[in-house]
């Protein structure tokens, strides 16, 4: 009986994680983990438009969409998993360093963590300036913005900044997976929107 339930579990799963999707041409072969390239899924964005619109979700599983920051800017951190020590150290950097600087700004780290692990790292890890997001309900973040990592199923390790309009005006694509982002350039994105 187990076995007979399990089964569709795993292949609604396997949909959900994006095995469907199409690849992100836009970042083809521009990421890599233990010197592969990997496989990302999904749309891709490029820098000059508009942010697409996502749907994740909170500690709470309510769903936030990017319209909720409506005439906000956005800085989004984009993590695999909040429970591995390159993310810990992003989130960390973001949460202590940055967001502190543009209170204007909001500040999102969206994972594919569940949010319950999400609720747990912040409050180990004294998170409470940057909003954790989850996508791993819909995965419509990482479909939207072409991070589905294939056959993993996590986000791959990038950031981004969106004006008050939600134009695109800064990305980095962490080219090695296992490698915090160039957080300078960040800040420099952040300071330009003054």
């Amino acid at each position: 009986m187990l076995k007979q339930l399990v089964l569709p579990i795993l292949f609604i799963t396997g949909n959900a994680f994006g095995f469907d999707l199409p690849e992100n041409k836009i970042d083809q072969g521009k990421v890599l983990a233990q010197n592969k390239p990997v496989t990302l899924l999904g749309s891709g964005v490029s820098i000059g438009q508009k942010a697409p619109n996502f749907k994740v979700v909170d500690g709470s599983f309510t769903p936030i969409t990017l319209k909720k920051f409506e005439s906000q800017p956005v800085l989004i951190s984009v993590v695999p998993s909040l429970d591995t020590g390159v993310c810990s150290l992003q989130t960390k950097h973001f949460n202590e360093k940055v967001a502190e600087q543009f209170p204007h700004v909001a500040m999102l780290t969206i994972s594919a963590d569940l949010p319950f692990a999400q609720k747990r790292f912040c409050k180990t890890e004294n998170i409470d300036k940057i909003q954790t997001l989850s996508d791993s309900v819909w995965h419509n973040f990482g479909q939207n913005y072409g991070l589905i990592i294939k056959d993993m199923g996590l986000l791959s390790r990038a950031v981004f900044v969106l004006d008050a309009d939600h134009k695109i005006v800064y990305k980095e694509l962490v080219p090695t997976l296992s490698n915090e982002p160039n957080y300078n350039s960040a800040i420099a994105a952040l300071k330009a929107l003054n």
